[in-house]
């Protein structure tokens, strides 16, 4: 959230620079007033209220580089002065440095415990560094200075959002529309694998923020993997519209093969790859609707340039190995599963198609060996399976032995 500046004023009887950068701060003419009070700082170079009025113009400006200079200057000349330490903090937040500023802000906070822009600048700082229950602390005291401010309500919810006060945050965050506390909410609501809080979320987002192609494709994603692919295209579609990503048309796709809408599907894929032709995943997908589609070759060759872009994919392996068994082509198949098998982590199905692949090849040792360990780890999940294996081993002992 981006915090404004408190814009406090000190008030002396100075010379005429200084005169003129008062008159044209209150005309609201922040150059003329940067101007004059430059002039009065290196008149008087040791009076802190030129410079500390010169940090304010800058603050307004929007120059808060320039803002935290002049105000780490008034403060070498008048240490404690609260107003410095608080347009100071607040120029190092809109900066984007809050572990800078908060102990600065700390120190203003200690001079006035009570009042609502210490207690909320300091809790803002809090929070961006991580320390959500301080930052909690701090909130809950701007709002006692200030129950009606719906910023310091707002990071309330944020705060205890990130404590995984989750219940509560909810409240706040919906009762101020913290449009990007409740992203935030709808994310942790996807860490914890409760779907339907996420979409919850997701949808009236979706429907005030129509043009935003992140929250439509979130909330398309989790509709199409809660088997609600109907409901995920139109999302996924407006996401498209808006940002014609990979990822997107990647999401839209895969919501269109699920609602058997396959000549859509295969339309975006080729769109998408012909945008992103070194795009594993895109490949990959597209694999997948060609195998579907019995267009073995196809897939094969989609797979393979899957593996040469995403090596470690054991997908894309999979897929190679599947088609080229299903092609006949027994001897690059085997070596497709035993790269497979070099991943890590091997399935059964690995050793049943790497036994079939040599079997077709009468290699029946390694074809023996393969069924042996398919039979070793299946653990009688796969009964027809394991019974082919058995038959079959009976059959190349009996092979084995005549030779």
């Amino acid at each position: 959230m981006t915090v404004a500046a408190p814009l406090l004023l000190l008030f002396f009887f100075q010379s005429a620079p200084y005169d003129q950068g008062m008159k044209a701060l209150e005309a609201q003419n922040y150059p003329a007033a940067i101007a004059a009070f430059t002039r009065a700082a290196a008149a008087a170079p040791k009076d802190y209220a030129s410079h500390f009025h010169l940090g304010l113009s800058h603050s307004l400006a929007g120059q808060h580089a320039e803002a935290a200079a002049a105000y780490r200057k008034t403060l070498e000349l008048k240490p404690g002065l609260y107003e410095a330490q608080l347009n100071l903090g607040v120029a190092l937040l809109n900066l984007q440095q809050p572990a800078a500023a908060a102990p600065i802000l700390k120190q203003a906070l200690a001079q006035k415990p009570a009042e609502f822009q210490p207690n909320y600048y300091y809790a803002q700082s809090q929070l961006a560094t991580g320390q959500a229950a301080e930052a909690e602390t701090a909130f809950r005291a701007a709002l006692k200075a200030d129950p009606k401010a719906d910023d310091a309500r707002a990071g309330l919810g944020r705060a205890l959002l990130r404590q995984d006060k989750r219940a509560e945050a909810a409240e706040l965050l919906r009762a101020t529309g913290d449009g990007d506390g409740l992203l935030e909410l709808a994310a942790r609501h996807e860490q914890a694998g409760e779907a339907a809080a996420a979409i919850a979320i997701y949808e009236p987002l979706a429907a005030a923020r129509p043009d935003d192609a992140a929250i439509r494709e979130r909330l398309g994603v989790l509709l199409m993997n809660n088997n609600r692919a109907a409901d995920a295209i139109p999302h996924l579609e407006a996401a498209v519209k808006a940002s014609a990503k990979p990822a997107n048309r990647f999401a839209l796709a895969t919501a269109y093969l699920r609602d058997k809408q396959t000549p859509k599907a295969a339309a975006l894929l080729e769109a998408a790859l012909a945008a992103d032709p070194k795009n594993p995943e895109l490949l990959i997908a597209s694999a997948g609707l060609q195998r579907d589609q019995k267009n073995f070759k196809a897939a094969a060759e989609h797979y393979w340039r899957a593996t040469q872009l995403k090596p470690d994919s054991k997908e894309a392996w999979t897929g190679v190995a599947t088609m080229l068994l299903s092609l006949q082509n027994y001897p690059q198949a085997a070596a497709a599963f035993d790269k497979l098998e070099a991943l890590g982590d091997p399935t059964p199905g690995l050793y049943f198609l790497r036994a079939l692949a040599y079997d077709k090849q009468q290699n029946y040792k390694a074809a023996q060996g393969n069924y042996q360990k398919f039979l070793a780890v299946s653990g009688n999940k796969f009964p027809d399976e394991e019974f082919k294996a058995r038959q079959r081993l009976k059959v190349i002992e009996k092979e084995l032995a005549r030779r």
